[in-house]
């Protein structure tokens, strides 16, 4: 303040002192005479002042901040929700490697390993029990919430209150239902015992709920079927954290400063949702996306040709035509196995593949094809139109007015046929809908959008509310590579009473069903085998699935991914290490 004080007080008496001087008369000054005017000044004039010397480094430049890397990633499918609790959809399961945390994960042959445990039990380090009854968890210490909140056995312990409380309307309470006790001994540990010993226990942990969040919800609701979480999950623990989910258009995840194991060497993962395969392909082809799945395998020369590279991820994945076959509310023609037997005759699946799928796949006899839980003696139905005729007349289904379908007992042998919006299906339909119609049964074509499709009982899905009487999908047993599932268990058919239910067929089979309850027991790896052989035998000869062809996940990666790796199990579960340039 001192020096700016100085110079207006300067100033001031700068400008008085030019005042008085205006106000005094002006001397006269005569000119300088010649003598004068040649007096040289002893001093030179004073010189201009030279420019100062060029710098010999060009100044520092702002340091700019690196480009933030954004992988974009193309869904033909919105996600349903992202709760573990409430999906079974694979659209919605696959981003869990992303922002949620998993007991363990599996490698791109499928190997498990490690994830949120220190190790993974086996009878050898005292973590199995003899019996196969208790298991016993070992947690790492490190994990931690985005937030920063530890992540515990209390979160584990949980996790399973919710999937079996009824008052949550969850996807399906199997497996954990399977549980006796679940205890919680320590933070880092985690005892679970089961009713009887269960095999395929590593299918259960991928997702895991975050108590300090939910429990609060949970007492407030007393339900999670309506928690804000489930669609917006601020809170995750994997190397991402969900950031916004706009509906019908895109959803983003962006780096969790707080992930346990670093930070990913991509930024964001933005996932954008197209309507089909079409809109897919020509952003993978035109480089605006950056990873796409479940190609087409008439797309693949087209992507191939774009540069794009085709990734196969084997996946235990089969596209199939499930039979609705509930004894009161199904279509009666259903129930009769020479029926069922005359619609796989009667559909040449091996054309399909050749034409449609371009011959990069094959029939499928099972649902465990390709696995070594297959009965290996198992070949997909051969194409016989005139023995499905025979079978369909041995059954009494006849064109007794003429009309071109057939029918009995006044019933028209008319069959809905429903599946998703996909391309490729909405071809198989055409073509099996005129194989069929060639042997006097009617078939009418039905889609729906996957989110529907696929929606449970509760939410009005119409596969599993029985409104087809056939429905097309590829799934896997369970969760690869372990081959058990529910869905074929008669507790599982759902109802008003229980929408959970995950029979979508309602085809209760008390032979399978016992089949597939002494499977769950065995834990010697031989045994097990040896009964899944009878179980996917019964499933094949009483035609209770029709295989159309066998499909491995098929992914695209675009030029700029580098070091990807997919695992068929959890696929996306080497994202830290994946690597954008440009």
């Amino acid at each position: 303040m001192k020096s700016k004080w100085h110079f207006v007080l300067w100033t001031v008496f700068l400008v008085a002192g030019l005042l008085v001087a205006a106000c005094q008369p002006t001397p006269t000054v005569a000119p300088p005479t010649p003598t004068q005017a040649a007096v040289q000044p002893t001093q030179p004039p004073p010189q201009p002042t030279q420019p100062p010397p060029e710098p010999t480094q060009p100044p520092p430049q702002p340091t700019q901040p690196p480009a933030r890397k954004v992988a974009t990633f193309i869904w033909t499918q919105e996600f349903d929700t992202l709760s573990p609790l409430y999906t079974n959809m694979w659209f919605s399961t696959t981003t869990f490697e992303l922002w949620q945390c998993a007991a363990w994960l599996f490698d791109d042959q499928n190997n498990p390993f490690p994830s949120l445990v220190t190790e993974l039990p086996s009878v050898e380090n005292g973590m199995i029990s003899p019996d196969g009854k208790v298991i016993t968890l070992k947690l790492r210490d490190d994990a931690v919430w985005s937030d920063g909140e530890p992540l515990t056995s209390e979160d584990f312990a949980f996790t399973y209150e919710m999937y079996v409380n009824p008052a949550n309307t969850v996807a399906s309470t199997y497996p954990y239902d399977q549980l006796e006790k679940l205890e919680t001994p320590d933070p880092q540990t985690v005892v679970m015992t089961f009713k009887e010993p269960f095999a395929p226990w590593m299918i259960m942990w991928r997702g895991i709920l975050p108590a300090h969040v939910l429990r609060p919800v949970f007492e407030a609701e007393g339900s999670l079927n309506e928690a804000d979480w489930n669609k917006n999950p601020t809170v995750g623990c994997g190397p991402y954290v969900f950031a916004e989910w706009e509906s019908g258009s895109f959803a983003r995840f962006v780096a969790n400063e707080k992930y346990w194991l670093g930070k990913p060497k991509i930024d964001e993962i933005f996932f954008r949702f197209v309507p089909d395969d079409a809109s897919q392909i020509a952003a993978l082809q035109a480089g605006d996306g950056d990873l796409g799945t479940f190609i087409a395998w008439s797309d693949i020369p087209t992507l191939e040709k774009a540069g794009v590279e085709v990734v196969p991820a084997f996946s235990m994945y089969n596209e199939g035509i499930y039979f609705y076959m509930h004894p009161e509310k199904g279509h009666p023609a259903l129930q009769d196995l020479r029926v069922r037997k005359a619609i796989a005759l009667a559909t040449d699946r091996f054309s399909l593949c050749t034409d449609l799928l371009l011959g990069g796949t094959v029939p499928a006899a099972t649902d465990w094809d390709q696995t070594p839980w297959n009965d290996p003696s198992l070949q997909p139905w051969p194409y016989d139109p005139d023995q499905a005729k025979a079978l369909l007349d041995e059954a009494g289904w006849v064109d007794s007015n003429g009309d071109g379908v057939r029918d009995k007992d006044g019933v028209e042998l008319v069959l809905d046929y429903g599946t998703t919006t996909r391309e490729i299906r909405k071809d198989t339909q055409a073509v099996l809908q005129q194989q069929l119609a060639a042997v006097g049964i009617k078939v009418n074509l039905l889609n729906a959008e996957a989110d529907l499709f696929f929606s449970g009982y509760g939410e009005g899905g119409p596969a599993a509310r029985g409104e087809y009487d056939l429905f097309e999908y590829s799934t896997s047993p369970s969760q690869p590579p372990d081959p058990d599932t529910a869905d074929w268990l008669c507790s599982e058919i759902p109802s008003d009473e229980y929408p959970d239910g995950s029979n979508w067929q309602a085809n209760c089979d008390e032979e399978l069903d016992a089949l597939f309850a002494k499977q769950r027991t065995q834990v010697d790896l031989e045994q097990r085998m040896a009964t899944f052989h009878q179980i996917t035998k019964h499933i094949f000869e009483n035609v209770y699935w029709l295989g159309l062809w066998q499909d491995p996940d098929t992914w695209a990666v675009g030029k700029r991914l580098k070091n990807v790796k997919i695992s068929g199990a959890t696929p996306l579960y080497s994202i830290m290490e994946w690597e954008l340039v440009e």
